[in-house]
């Protein structure tokens, strides 16, 4: 068997879902434009398993999605995994959260490209080809018109995520389709955990930390 309980909390959605080899058999998730996630996490995680009729033990792992994202998305997310991990004894599996938001979609041809909103003009990207093989690798970037046209050329791409409607705005040279409300949830986690869990690539719960990618800042730069 192989119940895994999923967690993904890196934006304002807080989403919770539980997989069963690899398919979605249950999911919860509530977006607000607040950061309730410190109330609704742990009522989601109780409310789907009540609901199910599952009991703590028959959940083999716990997933969660490690970042990039927001800083208290990821505290919130990777605190609660980790602490169910310690207190039920089961492994702990990590996913990047750019990868989770390339699985929610399918692309006959051209790239995939999850955007997750930072500051300014930044974004968290990575850009994946339509087999969802990733062509360039997780970054933090600041986005310009230009952006992405050195790897995609002239291939139609899919730019998704609560980043996307950023590069809109700057009229990019790519040809790029946009869909701006795609969030990552924790129902398209399903899939990644499973072949990890099969491949015993769990995370050492003691040391594992969320991936910011780059560091928290608490204040403005400096002009």
């Amino acid at each position: 068997m192989a119940y895994i309980l999923q967690i993904e909390t890196t934006t304002q959605q807080c989403s919770v879902a539980l997989s069963y080899q690899g398919k979605t058999l249950m999911l919860k998730e509530e977006r607000s434009m607040g950061y309730s996630h410190s109330e609704k996490l742990h009522v989601f995680i109780h409310s789907l398993l009540e609901e199910g009729a599952f009991s703590w033990n028959q959940i083999d792992a716990i997933a969660v999605s490690k970042g990039p994202g927001s800083y208290t998305g990821l505290r919130i997310g990777i605190a609660a995994a980790k602490g169910l991990c310690y207190a039920l004894e089961i492994p702990l599996i990590s996913v990047n959260t750019l990868d989770i938001m390339a699985q929610a979609v399918n692309v006959d041809n051209g790239y995939i490209i999850p955007m997750l909103d930072a500051r300014r003009m930044e974004v968290y990207t990575a850009v994946y080809d339509y087999q969802k093989e990733k062509v360039f690798s997780t970054s933090a970037i600041v986005l310009n018109s230009e952006s992405f046209l050195d790897i995609v050329a002239s291939n139609t791409c899919l730019v998704i995520g609560n980043g996307a409607a950023k590069f809109e705005g700057l009229s990019p040279k790519i040809k790029a389709i946009f869909d701006c409300e795609l969030y990552p949830s924790a129902s398209d986690m399903s899939q990644l955990v499973w072949e990890k869990f099969k491949k015993n690539e769990v995370e050492d719960i003691a040391y594992f930390e969320p991936f910011y990618l780059k560091d928290f800042q608490t204040t403005p730069p400096k002009k």
